[in-house]
Parts: structure tokens; C-alpha cells; sequence
């Protein structure tokens, strides 16, 4: 069996090397050039599912290059108030995660994981942009637009959340827009920064702050080198993302064309009465590290018929960054993927069984993050009033906090 792959990110690379693994001839193209053409990123936790797909996929260096790059990352998320310290700490660390070899959750950046995937993966065409596909007598044949074309059994999108892979596949599938746009920077965590930052917003936990109004910002840190965010070290070993996400009704008309300077203003007058460690990240981020992405995500996937054309990832199921689950998600794809290939019989009953199962575990992320993001920005005064009441409550009703955050670790 030949299997194509258009799209060498996490879950391309990951499927890959599973699929070579296991003797199959996997070929991976990519629009863009080996060195460059790869936009800044941020980073990414790693939780049991990612991790689990991971190892089971990889060959033995690669991994180890993963289990290197990654630091440890304590699964504990917490809530602000903006002007008076923690309302509310959820405790997920649980032994499990925290001792498993495999499944302990690490922070690693997009570039780094990249990297870790890149070694020893020699069949990856570069400069190769996707054009379409066609059915054959004998599988697919993808056409390139420098008028090349591959010819193989199966050709799997991995191609991000503007696939034309799924454009052609499932032309019906388009991304909703959530109506919330997420203003995003991230600053080097020099000593003179961390000095003035409370412990909580430095240890790699999930930091968000709720304030009484509208608006939700995320904070967590992450370690620098990632080859991507050179220009981020300033002699830190670790920098800072921020995220303020709020309704695009809030934001002034003509948002989208602000630049960066423009965007850290906007974001500095909304936090201007914050606590002082709170401003003084956003004060610290150079205008150029900022960014504005709306929300979008995928409808609840449907069913339909497989054949010799699969996606995965962000291809079919681009999702909010709001659960901190979407590339976990797509290396599970890969895996599934990989499993469901190499088991033997007809490739085509294959997909069907590797499609039924994403879809599925897919939809309950969808779900969640879509949840999370209308939640975090959308909520009336009234529903968020209530909200922040419940986290204080939470906080000391052990009862209460498993209904609204289900197993946690007991305070203190």
C-alpha cells in the first residue's frame, strides 16, 4: 500500500512514521520549503492522549527527542480576579500523569515537536503545493500546481484548517465563525519580568483571568529555543503567552487591519485597572509578538461514506484553542489512522473504521472547546456574575467543585 499525505505538521509527520513503522510506503508533501515558511508559534501541552499516539508511533529517537524537549507540566488551572488574586485552583494531577513514563504531561513548543518529527522522516517532499485529487482504476493521484502529480492507494489531508483536500472531499464541511477574536502575545521571561510576577502565572499552569465584565484572558509559560521563536530568547530561558479573547462586538470596527502596536493598546486599555503583575506582561510584550486570530471551528462532524480520500486533524476538525486540545486531538488521528491501516484487509474499510471512531472522539472536543470559548466571552453579565460566584464557592465546597470540574486533587 502507498499512502499520500498532503501536510507535514504534527499529525502528517505522526502518521508518517507510524505507517513507515509498520513497512508501508508513506510519502508526505508540503507546500512549504524545509527551512522557513514556518509562521512563529506558540506552544502546546502534551496530555496522555498526544503523548500515548506519540510513542506508539514513533520510532525510538524521535521519541526521545520529544521526552527531551518537553518539560514537565503541571495540569493545574486556575482563575483570577483581576484586581484580587486567585478565585478558584482545580488540582488535575493525578498520579498517573504525573509518574507515567509515557503519558506524564510535558509542555514542548510547535517548533520543537516539529523538529523531534523532522529526524530521519526522508520522504517528505518539499515546495510541493496541492492542488486536487482524482479518483483512478487503481487509487489516487494527487496534482501538484508545478504540474507534477503521485499516484497511490490512499491520500490522507493533513493539510490545516484551509484544506483543499477537504474542499474537495467534503465541500459541504466549512468552519463556523464563533464571533470571537483573540488578541495574542507572547514576552520573554527575563529576570526583571519574573520579579515582579506572582509564582502562579511562572509554573506552566493554566492561568484565566475572569473579569466582571466582559473579556477572558489565558496565560501560561513555556520554555524558549523553539527554532521557530528565536527572536524570543532575550537571554530567557522560558516566555510568556497571553491571550485576551472577547466578542468581536466589543472591539473597535476595523480591528482586523490593526497592527501590533495598535492591538497592544487595545489590550492595555481594557486591562488598565488590572493588577499590577497582570499589565506589566502585557506592558513588557513587543508590539510585533502580537497578533489577532478569530475563532473558528468546525460544525459536529456528520457521517458519510469512506473511500480512498481521509482526513485528519485540523483538516477535518479545526477547533478553539479554548480546551488546549487540538493538536493532542490530531496525533490521536494519526495513530488511529495508523492502527486501522495496518491491521490488515481492504484499505478503504480501513478509513471507514478510522473515520467512525474520530468522528466520534472528535465531536466531544468540538464540544468542549466550542463550549469554553462561548462560555469564556460570550456569557451575559448576569451568566458571568453567577460564574465567578461559583468559582469562589468552589473553591471550599469539594462537592461543588467535582460537578463543575469533575476529579480533582483535594487543596492543599
Amino acid at each position: 500500500m502507498r499512502v499520500l499525505i498532503i501536510g507535514a505538521g504534527l499529525g502528517g509527520l505522526t502518521l508518517l512514521h507510524g505507517l513507515r513503522r509498520a513497512g508501508l510506503d508513506a510519502q508526505v508533501y508540503e507546500r512549504s520549503p524545509r527551512h522557513g515558511g514556518q509562521p512563529a508559534s506558540y506552544g502546546i501541552h502534551l496530555d496522555a492522549d498526544g503523548l500515548r499516539a506519540l510513542h506508539d508511533s514513533l520510532p525510538a529517537r524521535n521519541w526521545k527527542q520529544i521526552d527531551a524537549d518537553g518539560m514537565p507540566a503541571p495540569l493545574i488551572i486556575r482563575f483570577h480576579d483581576p484586581r484580587r488574586g486567585v478565585l478558584a485552583t482545580v488540582d488535575r494531577r493525578f498520579p498517573e500523569h504525573a509518574t507515567d513514563p509515557v503519558t506524564k504531561r510535558r509542555a514542548i513548543s510547535r517548533g520543537k515537536l516539529r523538529e523531534a518529527l523532522l529526524v530521519d522522516a526522508d520522504t517528505v517532499h518539499w515546495a510541493k503545493t496541492f492542488e486536487r485529487y482524482e479518483i483512478t482504476g487503481t487509487g489516487v493521484r494527487a496534482h501538484f500546481t508545478d504540474g507534477t502529480h503521485a499516484d497511490g492507494d490512499l491520500l490522507v489531508g493533513a493539510d490545516g484548517s484551509n484544506s483543499r483536500v477537504r474542499g474537495q472531499r467534503l465541500p459541504d464541511l466549512r468552519r463556523l465563525d464563533l464571533g470571537i477574536l483573540n488578541v495574542a502575545g507572547r514576552v520573554p521571561l527575563t529576570p526583571a519580568l519574573a520579579a515582579v510576577l506572582p509564582a502562579e502565572l511562572t509554573d506552566g499552569g493554566i492561568n484565566n483571568v475572569v473579569p466582571a465584565g466582559s473579556g477572558w484572558m489565558f496565560l501560561s509559560t513555556w520554555t524558549t529555543g523553539d527554532p521557530d521563536n528565536a527572536d524570543l530568547s532575550q537571554g530567557a530561558d522560558r516566555y510568556l503567552v497571553w491571550a485576551w479573547a472577547a466578542a468581536r462586538t466589543s472591539y473597535p470596527a476595523g480591528v482586523d487591519d490593526y497592527d501590533g502596536s495598535r492591538l497592544k493598546q487595545l489590550v492595555t486599555d481594557r486591562v488598565h485597572d488590572w493588577d499590577d503583575a497582570l499589565r506589566a506582561v502585557v506592558g513588557a510584550t513587543d508590539p510585533a509578538a502580537v497578533t489577532a486570530v478569530p475563532l473558528r471551528t468546525m460544525p459536529p462532524l456528520p457521517d458519510w461514506e469512506p473511500g480512498p480520500v481521509t482526513l485528519l486533524g485540523d483538516a477535518v476538525h479545526n477547533m478553539t484553542p479554548m480546551a488546549g486540545i487540538g493538536a493532542n486531538t490530531a496525533l490521536r488521528d494519526a495513530d488511529q489512522l495508523r492502527q486501522a491501516l495496518t491491521g490488515g484487509g481492504d484499505p478503504v474499510r480501513a478509513v471507514g473504521a478510522y473515520e467512525t471512531v474520530m468522528r466520534e472522539y472528535a465531536n466531544r472536543a468540538l464540544k468542549l472547546s466550542t463550549r469554553n470559548a462561548t462560555n469564556a466571552t460570550l456569557a451575559s453579565p448576569a451568566g458571568r456574575a453567577i460564574f465567578r460566584t461559583l468559582l469562589r464557592a468552589g473553591n471550599h465546597l469539594p462537592i461543588l467543585r467535582r460537578k463543575m470540574f469533575g476529579p480533582t486533587l483535594p487543596r492543599g
